[in-house]
């Protein structure tokens, strides 16, 4: 049985000046970014190179329609590699790119083509949190659907992932929580999988104790004191990026993928209103197992008993970033079945990596309780 797959080649860097030169940008290449990014470390380059923008074309995370705009405004441009400088919408977006195109993205993502690479893929993540730049799956909310859909397959695993501190020197502060709540989330979910094993573990386990520690850092230290600790957190990022490539996420990133389709929440804002909750609901199904051992680990790093890891876990995110009702994000009681079923119907990919197995009945009281 296959126990760990790292596909890219990983490189570090301290400065993108480094990157720059490491890799010989020209104008066989395709930049996706930011206006930040561009602004900061590209636009004064004298070397010729294509980029493309795509928060000019919608603000938020990639939906199917944004792609095949950007897909027709790029088709006479000839390029030989792809390079995704940006959060974790820029990165899915870029995966795809480097793919022989289909005459709508969604067919893609519905798999009514086939999926071949064609473009050589560098990956250059500026969150602490996807771990995408090491996975080969790409996520996007197909419009006709109203719902986040994954692409998975080895096509989209990046040829390179280069680590870039400098480049989240300017995170603003809410990023930096939900991004890297998110990576917590992908190394938590990764260890109670039934995929994981312990090479994955060595990853999550590694990557859930420098989020842990690093949370309880800047809580006593003051919330700007993350930028003197970001390289953890990037590295901690790729650690349970590693790790939930090799094993899948489950129920918390399943169900919050109507939230985020619908209401157009952030991914990592999205997925943190139901980490903690998900993962009691595990234990009350199934209290005995590895549920006990995530528990031991957390209640280790933070110093408290194991009974109260969860809580006491909820208690320092809440310190970090409040957590909110659903129905604060525009959410309608009405909605907790239609979402439920949404889930059930479209996430079965995700939900056969849960710990135990959930029903829509349970996915309704998980989101009535939240609401």
């Amino acid at each position: 049985m296959k126990q760990l797959v790292i596909r890219p080649q990983l490189h570090k860097v301290s400065t993108f000046n480094e990157f720059y030169d490491e890799f010989k940008i020209s104008d066989r290449d395709l930049i996706l970014t930011i206006d930040p990014v561009y602004n900061t470390y590209l636009k004064e380059r004298k070397e010729k190179f294509n980029v493309v923008f795509p928060e000019h074309y919608a603000l938020g995370e990639p939906t199917d329609e944004m792609i095949d705009k950007i897909l027709m405004d790029i088709r006479n441009i000839e390029f030989n590699r792809v390079i995704a400088i940006g959060g974790g919408s820029i990165v899915d977006i870029a995966k795809l790119f480097a793919l022989k195109q289909a005459e709508k993205s969604e067919m893609l993502f519905m798999r009514e083509v086939p999926i071949v690479k064609e473009k050589e893929l560098i990956i250059v993540p500026t969150t602490c949190g996807t771990g995408s730049e090491v996975t080969n799956i790409s996520i996007a909310l197909l419009t006709n659907k109203k719902t986040k859909i994954g692409l998975a397959g080895d096509e989209l695993f990046a040829d390179y992932a280069v680590m870039i501190p400098e480049l989240l020197s300017k995170l603003p502060y809410k990023v930096f929580v939900t991004s890297s709540v998110d990576a917590l989330i992908h190394a938590a979910e990764s260890f109670v999988s039934p995929g994981s094993n312990s090479y994955t573990e060595l990853f999550s386990i590694k990557a859930m104790e420098m989020i842990i520690k690093g949370y309880a850092e800047v809580i006593n230290n003051g919330q700007e004191y993350f930028r003197n600790i970001i390289d953890d957190f990037l590295v901690a990022s790729n650690y349970a990026g590693i790790a939930f490539g090799n094993t899948g996420v489950g129920a918390v990133h399943a169900m919050s993928y109507p939230l985020g389709g619908v209401y157009h929440v952030p991914h990592g804002e999205a997925n943190y209103q139901f980490f903690i909750e998900v993962f009691r609901y595990y234990e009350n199904k199934k209290p005995h197992g590895k549920i006990q051992e995530l528990k031991e680990i957390i209640a280790s790093v933070i110093g408290c008993s194991q009974k109260d890891a969860f809580d006491e876990l909820g208690n320092m995110l809440n310190k970090l970033l409040m957590l909110k009702p659903l129905r604060e994000y525009g959410m309608k009681e009405a909605e907790v079945s239609g979402f439920a079923k949404n889930v059930i119907d479209t996430q079965q990919r995700l939900l056969k990596n849960n710990y135990v197995t959930f029903t829509e009945e349970d996915l309704v009281s998980i989101y009535s309780k939240l609401y």
